[in-house]
């Protein structure tokens, strides 16, 4: 095969190092980017936190926009050296023989305990470990008095609690499991130990089923009026109030509908899954990224600076690049320096675009900020990427796992973005103010007779909104409301 050479003439699209990292902390949430701030700032020297206060972004001219910083840095380290020194001019320079250290001097520990008490404290930022429901439960078999016998029937009791507070297994399972260990064990042991543990805290847990677990709880209940009643609701009618089968129960317990509708509500008092109070899941926190105000008839766009540590190129450092001797630290330094500049740059960029994006979003979304729910208008991903000049996976990133805190709470941005539907008179309809309208006519319907998806559709009908049942029952089911005959009530 003989070799040649070849002209092409072509284009290629290559992303370089800066514009890869761009687009990743663009994509970041606020909690994800403080971890690569803090990271980058333990990798290079040239980079330190600013204690000056950073001056706002500019952005383009239309929903007004500004930013706001609130450094603590120096009022901190004001308030450390404050307390430092009360406690070193304290210090005789002598101490006598029976005399006690700590008496004297205050430890660091106790120092930054003090100031931190002082301020604002997150308590639940410390990092404590989670209880579980076996946990909590064990740490009340220790404080009781039982036999060496039934703690070993309440262990193996405790470990087959499910987080909800239910047995995954039957008192009997654990019986035959317990046999080969525990001599001339009986099953009436078994069940004594649970009956005992159902009265732990949570009141209910290592019950079996929904009925065993709600008549322990009424035991709290008994100087009630209606205690004789509601556990005979409880132990024998359970399924029919399951059902809400309202005349069947008024039949049966022979109770008026007054009496049953207070029988009813002593009943919701309880708590159907009482191993969800010992909630053993980390707490997930969000931080907004930008916030909505109306100052003076406007509606302003913030973005929280707060949330992010304001960094710098450290002076010092990038002085050395020009004075230092040796070539390999000038090299290392430039480098450092050359990725410091792109990273604040980046940052920059991720803020102005956000900012952008989200002023867009509440320019176009100006009648949910006034009105509510139902004055959400439809809008697309291509809708704001056209406004801004943006392409559409760009806008995607920038709305992923980022927040906007506004009157009415707290949003993604991706919740302003919804589906159309066409209405009667040749306009659009977000999905969204189509659920807020289902919620509305949920909330107030008869109590007695629940619209059903089909008379929903019907009444959004005469509003001018074309939707079929089965989407009306999608909404539904995505706003976890029950259908009709689940949501049937007495009164």
């Amino acid at each position: 095969m003989k070799q040649s050479l070849q002209l092409k003439l072509g284009q290629q699209l290559t992303m370089t190092p800066q514009l890869q990292q761009a687009i990743r902390l663009l994509q970041l949430s606020t909690l994800d980017l403080q971890q690569e701030i803090h990271e980058f700032l333990e990798s290079n020297p040239l980079l330190e936190i600013d204690d000056d206060d950073q001056a706002p972004i500019e952005v383009p001219a239309g929903i007004e926009s500004k930013t706001e910083t609130a450094t603590t840095a120096d009022l901190n380290n004001s308030e450390e050296a404050r307390v430092e020194s009360e406690w070193t001019d304290n210090i005789p320079e002598e101490l006598s023989i029976d005399s006690n250290w700590d008496d004297t001097y205050q430890s660091s520990a106790s120092i930054s305990e003090q100031s931190s008490y002082e301020g604002e404290s997150d308590f639940e930022s410390f990092n404590s470990p989670l209880e579980s429901i076996q946990d909590h439960l064990l740490w009340q078999l220790n404080l009781t008095h039982m036999s060496d016998r039934d703690i070993e029937v309440a262990y193996a009791i405790i470990e087959c609690v499910q987080p909800d507070g239910y047995l995954s297994i039957t008192p009997e399972e654990i019986w035959e499991s317990l046999t080969t260990d525990l001599e001339e064990l009986d099953l009436e042991e078994v069940i004594a130990v649970q009956h005992r543990l159902q009265r732990f805290d949570p009141v209910g847990v290592c019950s079996i089923d929904l009925r065993d677990c709600l008549l322990v709880q009424l035991e709290a209940f008994q100087d009630h009026p209606l205690y004789k009643s509601t556990h005979n609701l409880v132990d024998l009618y359970l399924p029919l109030l399951g059902s809400r089968d309202f005349s069947q129960l008024s039949r049966k317990t022979k109770l008026k509908d007054d009496e049953l509708k207070k029988v009813i509500d002593l009943i919701q008092q309880l708590n159907p899954r009482p191993g969800s109070v010992i909630d053993a899941d980390d707490t997930d926190y969000v931080i907004p990224d930008v916030s909505v105000k109306k100052r003076n008839g406007t509606w302003q766009v913030e973005l929280n600076n707060d949330a992010l540590p304001p960094i710098k190129i450290n002076e010092t450092y990038s002085a050395m690049a020009s004075t230092a001797a040796a070539s390999e630290d000038v090299t290392y330094i430039k480098t450092s320096l050359q990725e410091a500049k792109w990273f604040i740059k980046s940052l920059q960029s991720r803020n102005e675009t956000l900012l952008k994006v989200a002023s867009c979003i509440v320019s176009r979304q100006i009648d949910f900020f006034e009105l509510g729910e139902e004055a959400m208008k439809p809008m697309v991903l291509h809708d704001v990427a056209e406004a801004v000049g943006m392409h559409e996976s760009t806008i995607s990133r920038v709305t992923t796992q980022k927040y906007m805190h506004t009157p009415r709470g707290i949003f993604e941005l991706k919740y302003f973005f919804s589906s159309h539907v066409n209405t009667a008179s040749g306009g659009e309809c977000s999905s969204t103010a189509i659920r807020a309208m289902i919620k509305k006519l949920v909330t107030d319907e008869p109590a007695k007779k629940p619209l059903s998806d089909n008379k929903l559709a019907t009444i959004l009908a005469s509003q001018g909104i074309q939707v079929a049942r089965r989407t009306v029952a999608k909404y539904r089911e995505a706003m976890n409301i029950p259908p009709s005959n689940e949501r049937k009530r007495l009164i």
